[in-house]
């Protein structure tokens, strides 16, 4: 189920909320290699299944930057932030891939506010910003009222395949 916000400011004093988890997503060989297309990486463990099975995993696996792109996908299952206009990408600091995740895996995200603050705003509007533990930083939201006040939020979340899920 989907976390409702009115407007970004009412993501202040939200730490610790749980966001839930996503549905689970079948990673086909069909969208790895649409996303190969995509990026020009046609790195054999990714689309060729004949060598990757015998290769370290056995078949292809997923990009890294597939699954993190899936945040896109997965973000607005977990959470939406009404009364803005539009969200913006602002970038990534820290991001690690610690699994491998084979073609045809399930995977689904999971979600916590972890920080959010308000600080000052150069004109109007309302935006958050949305990390993974201070890591990535997306969606920056400009709101259709006039506000000075720009909460920005830290969002811890994840991707696990099935055999990947935490305890």
């Amino acid at each position: 189920m989907t976390t409702v916000f009115e407007r970004p400011a009412e993501l202040i004093g939200k730490e610790g909320t749980q966001l839930g988890v996503t549905d689970w997503l079948t990673i086909s060989q069909e969208r790895i290699n649409l996303f190969a297309d995509a990026t020009g990486d046609h790195q054999w463990i990714h689309v060729d299944p004949v060598k990757a099975a015998s290769g370290p995993y056995g078949k292809c696996i997923a990009h890294g930057y597939l699954t993190l792109s899936l945040v896109n996908l997965f973000l607005p299952e977990l959470m939406r932030v009404d009364n803005t206009s539009m969200g913006v990408n602002y970038g990534v600091d820290k991001v690690r891939f610690p699994a491998a995740v084979p073609v045809d895996s399930r995977i689904r995200g999971r979600g916590e506010i972890v920080a959010a603050e308000g600080s000052e705003g150069r004109g109007a509007g309302d935006r958050a910003h949305h990390g993974r533990d201070r890591g990535w930083r997306a969606s920056g939201l400009r709101g259709r009222h006039d506000l000075a006040f720009l909460p920005r939020l830290s969002a811890r979340f994840g991707c696990w395949t099935r055999r990947h899920i935490p305890a």
